[in-house]
């Protein structure tokens, strides 16, 4: 096992070109020992032989098959990068942006070592899983996904496995039928039965169901598929769920209010994302609730009427924006 990975071609597996900053010297004896006891586990042989010859980087095979769907695809994962041996460099293990700091900062399950990165920056990552083998043994590799609460699936048994798993990401070329898929359903599928009652009796702004379609549409232009962050137009979206729902249903504390906002767009059958980072949400819901534009009332918590002057403001400036429909002679 120590003698992994000496079959596999450096040159064909690493995109040299852009891991410059995240690969790092290969690590010293001293070095992993106190990594492993900072992180409370030992690194699999195989996981340090990999990594003595590269130290972190970006692969050329970016993509794991999957039985399961996950927040990537509904038949395999992605990678971003392999997190290097180290605590220096943010792209390490025990860096800034390492293991200990997703679990602690962003809410990671405690069950292993974090040590890859994926392409929704954060939102899902590939771990080494302890939970069977204890800190000791000899881990599996697992996909940990924010966006589906964290949900865990197995991907190898071993590292070494999953290595030897990665296939290029051609494989699963599928992006442009995805963002085809993701303007069709913004801009025609249903909406949960939770949305369209609120919709439905929501009179403050007539055309809300369509401005709603407009956000959605603009973010998936913008980002080539639709899932609400902290970007300005998913900030926006976030109002106006909260609106559309205080407008309705009495909001008496935050807990009770992410527990409905689920079924609003997040896990909306049609229109939705299929899914939510809950740390986005509760971010949006804390800074709003600091900046008084979410207020207690009698009848609970109500968006402030100087912030919804506001959110009145921002949609007329929308519908401005939107192409209007060219005349005919």
């Amino acid at each position: 096992m120590s003698d992994f990975p000496h079959d596999i071609d450096l040159d064909a597996f690493w995109d040299q070109g852009s891991s410059r900053k995240i690969n790092q010297p290969p690590p010293s004896d001293q070095l992993i020992a106190e990594l492993q006891q900072q992180l409370g586990y030992r690194l699999p042989a195989s996981y340090v032989a990999f990594m003595r010859r590269y130290n972190g980087g970006r692969p050329r095979l970016t993509c794991f098959p999957v039985d399961q769907g996950t927040s990537w695809a509904q038949d395999h994962c992605a990678i971003d990068s392999f997190l290097c041996i180290g605590s220096d460099s943010h792209y390490s293990l025990g860096g800034g942006l390492g293991s200990r700091f997703m679990i602690e900062e962003w809410g990671y399950p405690d069950l292993g070592v974090y040590i890859c990165d994926c392409p929704s920056a954060g939102h899902d990552m590939i771990a080494l899983d302890y939970r069977e083998c204890g800190p000791e043994g000899e881990p599996q590799v697992v996909h940990v996904d924010q966006e589906s609460d964290y949900e865990v699936t197995f991907l190898a048994s071993s590292f070494e496995a999953f290595v030897r798993g990665l296939v290029s990401w051609e494989v699963y070329d599928n992006a442009e039928q995805d963002y085809l898929d993701d303007l069709d359903k913004v801009v025609n599928a249903g909406f949960s039965p939770l949305l369209g009652e609120l919709i439905e009796h929501f009179q403050q702004v007539p055309d809300i169901a369509a401005l709603i379609r407009e956000i959605a549409l603009r973010i998936v232009e913008d980002k080539r598929y639709f899932a609400l962050h902290a970007d300005p137009l998913s900030q926006l979206l976030y109002d106006l769920q909260f609106w559309l729902y205080q407008n309705r249903h009495p909001v008496a504390d935050k807990s009770q209010y992410l527990l409905a906002y689920q079924h609003m767009i997040a896990f909306g059958n049609g229109f939705g994302t299929g899914g939510y980072a809950p740390r986005f949400i509760e971010d949006w819901f804390r800074d709003r609730l600091g900046a008084g534009q979410i207020r207690q009332s009698a009848g609970g918590l109500v968006l402030s009427e100087d912030y919804r002057g506001q959110l009145l403001k921002q949609l007329a400036a929308l519908r401005e924006e939107q192409p209007q429909p060219q005349e005919h002679p």
